[in-house]
């Protein structure tokens, strides 16, 4: 390959870029980037960044020094408008073209939004921009804050506006939240974290819409209620950005549809990050953002699927001072015991716990707060017997 082009200047865009270099590529390297920042850290925007515990320089994902060793051509501030895969050619929003050999696509996802979100005072937090925005809303002073959707990102702005002073309410469509990711049992002992910490939590009614004519002062429930508020963040989702490819060979189906080594219907191109379906599962963590380009660029340079990017799928939080991990694939049906630790009144006890999903005399996943080695102890028992289980189908 002479050409590569990376298609977003993300986490997984840049660590693309890396391995490329890694493994020996030494030919033209092009990154394409819609916005005009160099990749940055996107947790800490709803954490340290937001309470203004960390500046943009802690952001920055890469320095002076590395992006010179990379040799890269930087196309920042500009999207890709489509790929026209038989001519190899990547087509930007500013009428340019870049021809290609070989493509990674690390577009990632954009906020969901929610009908009459350009009020004043209505956010997402996604991008940096995004968060400079909210953190200059926050700092002036006492602010009632409404958070729509409490899953990760929600549960950490909300926490982040709490420790600010602001008056915080959480919205929660289902009756728990994170109950997809946790099972019920576990996501009611995390919801406790809100409450103990003075944030109301409304769970189990929607949002009918928002109030206000320049700015917003309110959202309405479907359960007729009226919420006062000053500030509203919508935290409902995220939509991959696969638009671009609409047109393409390309498989769209909630992402880039991959095999288990992150190649697409095309073998010159792999998906990576956010927006690809790796095996058919698309997750929006940091550490599949980190894993995946390893495989896939070793994919890509070999032409053909020759490794592929099964792991164990991790992620963790950080909220109201606790830090939440979970490691594993929770079914329903799944037993889940709390091993180490206990509870107090239906939240972490001082010191957490370590909780185990089980089925069949297995351990599916396990799920810790504040209780980081013994997690990670469990997290490699959990990959141990995954490769183990691998082996095995193989060798049948």
């Amino acid at each position: 390959m002479r050409t590569v082009t990376v298609v977003g200047a993300s986490l997984s865009g840049l660590y693309a870029a890396r391995e490329l270099r890694a493994q020996g590529y030494d030919g033209r390297l092009v990154i394409v980037g819609d916005e005009p920042h160099a990749p940055y850290d996107r947790p800490p925007l709803s954490k340290d960044f937001l309470t203004g515990r960390a500046d943009e320089t802690h952001l920055a994902l890469t320095d002076a020094e590395e992006t010179a060793e990379l040799g890269a051509e930087w196309l920042l501030g500009v999207r890709a408008r489509a790929l026209d895969a038989r001519g190899r050619t990547v087509l930007l929003d500013d009428g340019r073209t870049v021809s290609t050999d070989g493509v990674v696509i690390a577009t990632g996802a954009s906020a969901r939004r929610l009908p009459g979100d350009t009020l004043a005072g209505v956010h997402t937090l996604r991008t940096l921009d995004d968060a400079r925005a909210l953190r200059e809303e926050l700092i002036r002073g006492p602010r009632r804050v409404v958070v729509i959707g409490g899953g990760f990102i929600g549960a950490e702005t909300a926490s982040s506006c709490s420790c600010l002073g602001h008056l915080v309410t959480v919205v929660e469509a289902a009756p728990l939240p994170l109950v997809p990711q946790l099972g019920a049992e576990m996501a009611a002992v995390c919801a406790a974290l809100h409450r103990r910490t003075g944030v109301e939590l409304v769970t189990g009614t929607g949002v009918a819409g928002l109030r206000g004519t320049a700015a917003v002062t309110g959202v309405d429930l479907t359960d007729g209620r009226s919420l006062p508020a000053d500030v509203v963040i919508v935290g409902i989702g995220a939509v991959p950005n696969t638009a671009w490819l609409v047109g393409s060979p390309l498989a769209l189906r909630d992402g880039v549809l991959c095999d288990d080594g992150c190649v697409t219907a095309l073998p010159q191109v792999v998906a990576v990050g956010d927006v690809a379906g790796v095996g058919g599962h698309r997750a929006e963590h940091w550490t599949s953002a980190t894993q995946q380009p390893r495989v896939a660029v070793t994919n890509l340079l070999a032409g053909r699927t020759a490794e592929t990017a099964v792991a164990v799928p991790y992620f963790w939080s950080d909220q109201y001072g606790a830090r939440i991990q979970f490691a594993g694939r929770r079914r329903d049906g799944d037993t889940v015991r709390i091993t180490e630790g206990e509870l107090s009144d239906g939240a972490p006890a001082e010191g957490g716990f370590l909780a185990r999903y089980e089925r069949d005399g297995r351990t599916t996943a396990v799920l810790a707060v504040d209780r980081p080695r013994p997690f990670m102890r469990a997290r490699r028992e959990l990959a141990r017997n995954a490769g183990e289980g691998r082996t095995q189908s193989l060798l049948r």
